[in-house]
């Protein structure tokens, strides 16, 4: 048995991998192999590496965390660093100086007040929904507990997330559990009608979300939405407009505003956050992916002063009594820092520019590809839309990928690049020129089997409900 074959038959034995259906990687009818599981054991810039020397390029940063590469220097260092002086203690009663200093600089950013710390996205969101209830409620307006999202949106998979996210493949199984938000009109610009720009459709998007509003504002405590890209439902992609839109609403209706930049922030859409294309600032900001670099699980709840203050009171009840054992964990705060270090040193978000330009220029080929639809890029986010009959497109996609080197895992009929900023698009060698020439191999290496399996409904939206690649 290789070593690869040793730690995929250890780990099918006592891991429960998450978002994956277990028994696909089990062989499959008719001699397919099951769902690959790859043990890796090394990473290092824009490669993984097996448990025997071969390496992958990591198209996707692992799940849309990994910002400058892995096993980056200084986030080591800085690491290593904190280890010596501080691993952990709780945040209530104490504090300690990696999370003071990151709140002071995250605010100094954001323009936002205190900053609340959990360990994961779903945990944001469940933070923000709570904490808006609350202020309300606390103000005096108790009947103000419903949540509002976008058609496709995505928010986490905690059961109170799950209430603001609309995919039924995540949330039906546990629908009895769940208190769902209500949900309008997503600004995605491929629901442009003929003759429409991305502006037309959010502001199409807008004015449905001002009817609802209207109707809904006296029970209604937030609007929560991912600006600019709704990922998980095929990298659906709207004009800023839609943001400035969605500000005046809720002052209007005096409803809050979440803003979910736990996978846009952090320089993904060509700022350092997503909303200040639109040069807005919401009352609620939900961080975490990209956070540490990809180092160490963490998120942060940025919102403002007013809320901060609907708390302040003597009555126990009245705080925000919300916790979680590794809250602002000093290991992860510092490793955060760095990554804030890293923006204010290195002129990330020029380079990222330059670098989205060259490998755009490398993807011209995938971009006219006749199978294509809807080529689109937000900031270092890529997507296509690929019109094809396979049911299960993005499996076999991802499989096609890995077989040569590249980690891709399409969500439904979407196909989608979120690289390490350390992608190199100089070179005919670097990785930049591998990843486009192998994402456009795989395509057509995975278009080739249509004619293995039954057509795929053809109504079915792309991206729109699919888990990615499982």
């Amino acid at each position: 048995m290789s070593l690869n074959d040793d730690w995929r038959a250890r780990s099918l034995r006592a891991v429960w991998h998450p978002c994956t259906q277990m028994k696909l990687h089990e062989g499959q009818p008719g001699g397919r192999p099951g769902l690959p599981l790859v043990p890796v054991v090394r990473a290092e810039g824009v490669w993984l590496h097996d448990a025997e020397g071969r390496r992958i390029l990591d198209g996707i940063s692992s799940w849309w965390v990994n910002l400058f590469g892995h096993n980056h220097p200084a986030l080591r260092e800085a690491l290593v660093d904190q280890l010596g002086r501080l691993d952990h203690v709780m945040l209530a009663g104490f504090t300690h100086p990696p999370v003071v200093e990151l709140s002071e600089r995250l605010g100094a950013l954001t323009g936002l007040g205190h900053a609340f710390y959990g360990s994961d996205g779903a945990s944001a969101t469940e933070i923000a929904l709570k904490m808006s209830a609350h202020a309300w409620r606390n103000q005096g307006e108790p009947d103000k507990t419903r949540f509002v999202g976008l058609a496709g949106g995505y928010h986490g998979e905690t059961v109170g997330a799950l209430a603001v996210t609309d995919l039924g493949i995540f949330r039906d199984a546990y629908a009895p559990l769940v208190r769902l938000a209500a949900t309008v009109d997503s600004p995605d610009a491929r629901g442009a009608r003929a003759g429409e720009s991305a502006a037309d459709v959010a502001e199409r998007a807008a004015a449905a979300l001002a009817v609802w509003l209207e109707a809904n504002h006296a029970q209604t405590a937030a609007v929560i939405l991912e600006p600019l890209v709704q990922c998980a439902s095929g990298m659906a992609m709207h004009d800023p407009v839609y943001l400035r839109r969605v500000r005046e609403l809720c002052d209007r209706w005096r409803v809050h505003l979440v803003l979910d930049e736990i996978a846009v922030g952090f320089g993904r859409t060509g700022t350092l956050f997503a909303h200040q294309q639109a040069g807005i600032r919401p009352d609620f900001l939900c961080l975490s992916k990209g956070l540490t670099g990809g180092m160490l699980p963490l998120s942060a709840v940025l919102t403002t002063d007013a809320v901060y203050r609907a708390f302040w009171d003597d009555e126990v009840a009245r705080g925000f009594l919300h916790s979680h054992s590794y809250t602002g964990n000093p290991l992860a705060c510092r490793a955060a820092l760095a990554v804030l270090d890293l923006f204010e040193r290195e002129a990330v978000l020029e380079r990222n520019r330059e670098t989205a330009a060259a490998l755009d220029a490398r993807l011209a080929p995938l971009h006219a590809h006749p199978r294509v639809r809807h080529a689109r890029r937000t900031g270092m986010i890529w997507a296509w839309d690929i019109d094809t009959t396979l049911p299960d497109f993005a499996r076999r996609y991802g499989r096609a990928a890995l077989e040569r080197g590249l980690l891709l895992r399409p969500i439904g009929r979407t196909l989608y690049l979120m690289p390490p900023y350390a992608i190199d698009p100089a070179g005919e060698d670097g990785s930049g020129a591998f990843l486009a020439r192998t994402a456009l191999e795989a395509l057509e290496a995975t278009l080739a089997q249509e004619g293995e399996v039954a057509p795929a409904p053809s109504a079915a939206p792309s991206g729109t409900g699919a888990i990615d690649a499982v």
